[in-house]
């Protein structure tokens, strides 16, 4: 019985299943032969399949993970943010020795084939360490010539506050007895009374006179001991190089003896005030002491012609 087509029109048979239906192998015991292409090949069932994992490279990444796991462990006992923890999709390989307890203080071990490196601090240039020492250098040269300033301004002009006038015979002329610290020349004595009191050097102007003498001087004068008379002179000098220079260092003419008065007033004081008479006399080892002082006419007369 004819089937009908499609189109409706009748007597028509139905056509083959397909043009790609494989043809038959003329040759005995043939098998039909595809026409495109050869067949796929067969999948397996489920989840694609990973490849074989390497035992070394597992090994490797194991360590890997040690490592990080002891830079963490560093990084946390120094007070740092510990590194982030790996990534998880990886593939984590099961630890090698069981973890640290929560309270334990012993690191992880560091796996073989890996070492901390410490990091190389960065140096300062060559120029800048130069002139670091060279500052050092002239900072430590600076405050050793202040110190030693100080002593040698300290050595040989003390300070003379606090001390009485017995004390500052004893600094000055109050040894003469077994050490030479007067002068050899007795004009000399005289003027190195005003040469100290113009640099105002208690000890040195007190000094030259004999213990009991600076009182009288200190009196004579309207000072109440020889310390204040000296600090009071000084700011009465307006020339220290003339005042110091009024009173010649010797004379031409000869010592009338071991013991004479010299007068201020005959030589003429410029620069500060006259400070009357002074005796002197001649002491131990050929040096010359002031042991007695006279007040005189204020202003002085004038000048009589003399040699120096």
């Amino acid at each position: 019985m004819a089937e009908q087509r499609d189109d409706g029109k009748p007597g028509s048979e139905v056509e083959p299943a397909g043009q790609n239906t494989p043809a038959a192998d003329p040759r005995p015991g043939g098998a039909l032969a595809p026409s495109q292409g050869p067949p796929p090949l067969p999948q397996p069932s489920g989840a694609s399949a990973q490849p074989p994992v390497d035992p070394a490279e597992l090994e490797q990444f194991r360590q890997f993970q040690q490592f990080q796991d002891y830079l963490r462990y560093t990084q946390s006992q120094q007070g740092n943010q510990p590194a982030p923890l790996p990534d998880a999709g990886m593939v984590q390989a099961p630890p090698s020795q069981p973890a640290p307890q929560q309270g334990g203080a012993q690191p992880p071990m560091i796996p073989p084939g890996y070492q901390l490196v410490p990091t190389e601090r960065r140096r300062a240039p060559k120029w800048l360490t130069w002139l670091g020492k060279k500052v050092i250098a002239w900072v430590l040269a600076i405050v050793i010539l202040g110190l030693a300033a100080t002593w040698l301004y300290n050595h040989f002009f003390p300070n003379d506050s606090g001390k009485s006038s017995a004390q500052l015979a004893q600094e000055g002329g109050g040894k003469y007895h077994t050490n030479h610290i007067l002068s050899t020349s007795p004009y000399e004595a005289v003027r190195e009374v005003y040469d100290a009191i113009a640099q105002n050097l208690v000890p040195q102007a007190c000094g030259r006179m004999d213990e009991p003498i600076q009182q009288k001087f200190a009196q004579d004068l309207g000072y109440t001991d020889c310390q204040v008379a000296v600090h009071e002179l000084n700011r009465k000098v307006t020339n220290k190089n003339k005042y110091a220079e009024s009173m010649p260092s010797y004379v031409s003419e000869p010592i009338p003896g071991d013991r004479f008065t010299i007068s201020s007033c005959r030589f003429g004081i410029e620069g500060g005030p006259a400070l009357g008479a002074f005796t002197v006399a001649k002491v131990p080892k050929g040096q010359w002491l002031i042991v007695e002082h006279t007040n005189e006419p204020t202003p002085c007369p004038a000048p009589t012609p003399t040699s120096r």
